[in-house]
């Protein structure tokens, strides 16, 4: 059970995050009439400061802070993967995330799948786009409610039964009411405190850590022998030759996969231009540093001898801190923690709002529908999947949001072709896309199905196992390729073009416009 000092910590950690929820509607403040683009985009207004902050706190989620360091804690080396694959991710978004904003920018796009119904002239592409893109953000929503009562209970703040699970709503519902009221802004202010608390709270324990076992070394052979190994050189903390491209595969798929989620290029489109959006990429290691250093107290977890229960390594961490750091101090690294859960399902929330409002809604159901019914519309849903998210926690298994955000980001993978290749050529047929993305997604979900929900899949009858979404989404090009130049020879009609991307592929240009594109 938790200590005063410790729950009173907590709850002035989460008591400023509502604060600073409160006082969003002062983050550049607009006289603008009530649109969708101001309430989910905040107007495309954040400068350099207020992107790296939304951006990083949005990608580096609480469960990501919890499931790597708790991978680490069961499997060794496999857990960082995470490193590399944030690291891929840097340079995808200096290139892939300001072209895009570019064109988003000029036509009032607002999601992805606007981009795709503009590139192609294609609704169905666009509309499974916007699916994909909501049906692989739902899980990832909920993991994030799973990350604070993770983390609750770890801490002994989450008492049992009923109670627990108000403690859980009352911690989301300051949050669910900002956002209703202020869109991306109310995330995008708290995402300062998550970046100071987290920062800072990490620090600390890496500190402590370091100081108990004198020294990195010390951490890594005594995590190697309670994995039964030697040392760190003999034993699961360093990958063996048959992981290699399990692990590389990974990386690269997850890199590939993440710039593809509605809740990442919302925060992306809401920068003031393509230079913020370059300065920010290239300030991003520093978050992929602070995973890093998450994925270390695995080890350290290992090394302390905490025993996380049977199915619940990603208790691990909090556990540690829990035994090492006095109840004030732990109760900042826990309240950290859960606001860095607020940041990411705020975002989420949003995205996959306004891909229904303005791919499902506008385009299928009230085409005239005004923007402030929009508006209207896309907070009504926001709030809905906030609530969907807390139901499905209290309903279903902690394994089962965990099995479907593995298909999620296998799901995802397969609007890469449409949306990423877009941006550079115009070539792949819609339908042909189409097709591929129907491969993609039923021979993706039978490969983790069919491995008892591993996204780590054999390839063909050999030894060499490769990430589920890789396979998938090769098998997604080659239909796409494939289709395409049978479609072109039976002469078979495409969509117009709406953007002004170039329809082949071509060096040397960036389609960029703005004060700040230099």
């Amino acid at each position: 059970m938790a200590d005063g000092a410790m729950t009173a910590t907590f709850l002035a950690v989460i008591g400023g995050a509502s604060l600073l929820a409160v006082t969003a509607r002062r983050l550049r403040p607009s006289d603008r009439l009530p649109s969708l683009e101001g309430w989910a985009l905040a107007d495309r207004s954040l400068g350099g400061g207020w992107t790296w902050l939304l951006l990083g706190g949005t990608i580096y989620t609480a469960y990501t802070f919890t499931a790597v360091p708790g991978l680490a804690y069961g499997n060794g080396a496999p857990a960082f993967f995470a490193v590399p694959y944030t690291v891929i991710v840097c340079p995808l978004a200096f290139v892939l995330l300001s072209r895009l904003w570019s064109v988003a920018r000029r036509h009032g796009y607002i999601t992805a799948a606007d981009f795709v119904r503009g590139r192609y002239g294609s609704p169905p592409l666009a509309l499974v786009v916007a699916l994909t893109g909501i049906l692989a953000t739902m899980p990832y929503l909920a993991l994030q409610l799973l990350g604070i009562r993770a983390v609750l209970t770890a801490g002994g703040l989450y008492p049992s039964g009923a109670t627990g699970d108000l403690v859980m709503v009352a911690v989301f519902a300051g949050l669910a009411v900002a956002t209703y009221r202020h869109g991306l802004r109310a995330p995008t202010v708290i995402s300062a405190l998550k970046a100071v608390a987290v920062f800072v709270s990490l620090t600390a324990v890496c500190w402590l850590v370091l100081s108990r076992f004198d020294g990195f070394g010390a951490v890594f052979d005594g995590a190697a022998r309670a994995l039964g190994g030697t040392d760190a050189a003999h034993s699961p903390l360093l990958l063996s030759p048959r992981q290699q491209p399990a692990y590389a595969t990974l990386a690269l798929g997850s890199a590939l996969a993440l710039l593809m989620y509605p809740h990442v290029l919302t925060a992306g489109f809401a920068a003031d231009g393509p230079r913020t959006l370059r300065k920010v990429s290239a300030g991003l290691p520093a978050w992929t540093a602070l995973l890093a250093l998450f994925g270390f107290l695995g080890i350290a977890a290992l090394a302390a001898g905490v025993r996380a229960p049977e199915g619940g390594a990603e208790a691990a961490v909090p556990m540690l801190v829990d035994r090492l750091m006095p109840g004030p101090l732990a109760g900042l690294v826990f309240g950290a923690i859960v606001v860095g859960a607020l940041v990411p399902a705020a975002v989420m929330s949003i995205a996959a709002a306004t891909s229904f409002v303005r791919n499902v809604y506008v385009e299928y159901v009230h085409p005239t529908a005004t923007p402030k019914r929009q508006v209207r519309v896309a907070k009504a849903v926001s709030l809905t999947a906030k609530l969907g998210a807390v139901a499905f926690v209290f309903g279903l298994r902690d394994q089962d949001a965990i099995n479907l955000q593995l298909l999620g980001g296998v799901w995802i993978l397969q609007i890469f072709p449409a949306v990423a290749v877009g941006l550079y050529t115009r070539w792949l047929h819609p339908r042909a896309l189409l097709a591929g993305w129907a491969v993609g997604m039923v021979a993706g979900t039978h490969l983790v199905v069919r491995e008892g929900f591993s996204s780590i899949v054999p390839l063909g009858t050999g030894t060499l196992e490769i990430y589920a979404g890789v396979a998938a989404l090769l098998l997604n090009l080659i239909v796409a390729v494939a289709g395409t130049a049978a479609l072109a020879r039976l002469g078979v009609p495409r969509g117009a073009d709406a953007t002004d991307l170039p329809s082949r592929l071509m060096a040397g240009r960036r389609p960029e416009t703005g004060a700040n594109n230099t």
